[in-house]
């Protein structure tokens, strides 16, 4: 993992893409409770920035810490920068740091194809066996019924049969509430992936 601290080539793309007016600390729920016209600036910056970031220097941020992955996954998303999508999995499934995988889940909702279905269901199957862990789990639930939703495929519904994993994670990971459902899952992704559309703008 390389450290914007001791890397002058990621500390430069910090400065650029992700410390401006704490973007990275925005970027997730925080950003839908934002008032106008705070939100319009923001929306329209990160649009505007996610235009012009070069693959290069998305690669960078990529493997910086949580803020730099975090930053650049959203740049991923808005732009919807499919290209990443193998990387994106790759993160998503090592769970190496903390607080990006809602981003990472964003983009791969917006890119919303089979193989992005695959990328989801690889984590849940591994991490819904891991009662222990509360990485991940409920937000890339969310993503993976907003992806069936949208192509008219059930890619969740081998995790929700009746004491299937997810019935089963959700009775003995005790940090997590067991009402817990698809739909609340689903309800963070959409908004999300609608910020993201009002970023990226006009088709």
């Amino acid at each position: 993992m390389r450290q914007a601290h001791e890397d002058t080539e990621l500390r430069a793309l910090v400065r650029r893409y992700v410390t401006p007016e704490r973007r990275y600390l925005k970027l997730g729920g925080g950003v839908l409770t934002m008032p106008d016209p705070a939100y319009g600036r923001f929306a329209r910056a990160l649009g505007e920035d996610a235009g012009l970031v070069t693959p290069h220097e998305i690669g960078t941020l990529l493997e910086g810490g949580w803020r730099e992955r975090r930053t650049a996954a959203w740049l991923i998303a808005v732009s919807r920068r499919t290209e990443f999508r193998e990387r994106l999995g790759e993160l998503l499934l090592e769970s190496e740091v903390c607080c990006v995988g809602p981003a990472y889940c964003v983009a791969l909702a917006r890119f919303g194809t089979p193989r992005d279905a695959e990328l989801l269901a690889a984590y849940l199957d591994r991490y819904l066996r891991r009662p222990d862990l509360d990485y991940d789990q409920i937000v890339v639930m969310g993503a993976l019924v907003f992806i069936g939703l949208d192509l008219g495929e059930d890619h969740a519904a081998r995790f929700l049969v009746p004491d299937g994993l997810w019935h089963q994670w959700l009775r003995d990971a005790t940090h997590v509430q067991p009402t817990t459902d698809p739909a609340t899952c689903l309800s963070l992704i959409r908004r999300l992936c609608a910020f993201a559309d009002e970023c990226a703008g006009p088709r």
